[in-house]
């Protein structure tokens, strides 16, 4: 190469270089560039903060419990084999249904006699309501009124256990849970002063029975006669 070669090259090489460094330089004046970065939101704090809204009233009134039921009273009192005296075990029974609200309220009531399955389903039959009648009366004699309580006898057609074992045999147990007055007394629902004056009838009311008429499906009131 000669020497007038050589020095055409190198300044060649110098503008090469110069330019290279000068697009550089334009490039990262153009990405620090206040202009082209995105605008901050500015977010002003100079008014007061906004009180958080309660969803739950200042002035709400306390929820405050009557003592008045609004679920009836459902209570098993059991009988003996064959009986229908009141044994030791339907008397306390028959205590709690007369300490219930329900009762003292003068809800209505409903006496469903049932028996289990040994003996004649007719002599069954009457047995039921000779035993839904003798809860009646216990009932009356603590203050309900006749015209309260309705009578459904059921015999042994609704049992609530096995009268018999799976091997034929009696199932005493079984039996012993069939015998029974399913009781439910329903809770008021008639206004406040209607409620107090059932109260005071109860309150009131003797040991004498009203007959009334009978009712439909079997059932009748206390007091009353059906032919079976």
């Amino acid at each position: 190469m000669s020497e007038v070669s050589h020095k055409r090259e190198v300044p060649l090489r110098i503008i090469a270089l110069i330019s290279v460094a000068a697009i550089t330089l334009a490039a990262c004046d153009r990405t620090a560039d206040p202009d082209d970065a995105p605008a901050s939101t500015a977010i002003s704090h100079t008014g007061p903060t906004a009180t958080p809204i309660s969803i739950l009233r200042e002035n709400a009134e306390p929820v405050v419990d009557d003592g008045i039921p609004t679920e009836p009273l459902e209570i098993s009192v059991p009988f003996a084999q064959g009986g229908t005296s009141l044994s030791a075990g339907a008397e306390k029974a028959i205590a709690e249904i007369v300490a219930s609200s329900q009762f003292k309220l003068g809800g209505d009531i409903l006496l469903r006699g049932h028996t289990d399955a040994v003996g004649d389903d007719q002599a069954n039959l009457r047995v039921s309501r000779s035993r839904a009648e003798a809860v009646a009366k216990a009932l009356e004699e603590a203050g309900a009124t006749a015209d309260n309580i309705t009578i459904i006898p059921i015999g042994e057609m609704r049992p609530v256990a096995p009268n018999a074992k799976l091997d034929g045999t009696p199932d005493e147990e079984g039996r012993a849970r069939n015998r029974r007055v399913e009781v439910t007394v329903m809770p008021p629902t008639s206004g406040e002063d209607d409620t107090a004056q059932a109260g005071d009838d109860r309150a009131k009311q003797g040991n004498g029975n009203v007959g009334l008429d009978a009712t439909k499906a079997g059932a009748t009131k206390a007091g009353t006669t059906k032919p079976d």
